[in-house]
């Protein structure tokens, strides 16, 4: 999902809970604050010898001591708009970076609408290489995993 797509869907329903699932299906407890919202630009030599440069918008989400604490779409919708002035444009995908046991980062592959909040559905976050073509690498997925296959493995590229 990028920027705009979440900017539209929390206005649209700016009266309702703001959630969060998980991969696995749980859900980031309703007490949890957005401590951060950044702009990421990456710059990298891809497998393939290819300067590539990618920028995203992250939220960072944190679960703190105040169980009481609970955030509504308005609010988030008025944090991002807060931020408008570091992030490109609304083009942008959007991560999230969560701590549970270690800190992950995800995309946002869906949400959904229940009477009273707006859910965002997690996905994992894969490797995949960027250069199948040099590396002689057939381009298909592997089941379970989502992105490619890798291209640089014990035996290299």
């Amino acid at each position: 999902m990028n920027l705009s797509e979440l900017k539209s869907l929390l206005h649209d329903h700016a009266d309702r809970h703001f959630r969060i699932q998980l991969p696995d299906g749980k859900s980031v407890p309703v007490s949890f604050h957005v401590t951060e919202v950044g702009r990421l630009e990456k710059t990298f030599i891809d497998c393939g010898g290819k300067l590539r440069d990618k920028t995203t918008c992250q939220l960072q989400i944190w679960v703190g001591d105040d169980y009481d604490h609970r955030i509504e779409t308005g609010k988030m919708a008025a944090i991002l708009d807060k931020a408008a002035s570091i992030l490109p444009d609304g083009s942008v995908p959007v991560e999230i970076e969560y701590e549970d046991r270690v800190i992950s980062q995800y995309t946002i592959a869906d949400h959904t609408l229940s009477d009273d909040a707006v859910i965002l559905k997690l996905e994992n976050k894969h490797t995949e290489c960027l250069a199948p073509e040099l590396c002689g690498l057939p381009s298909f997925r592997l089941p379970g995993i989502g992105g490619k296959t890798p291209c640089c493995g014990p035996g290299g590229c």
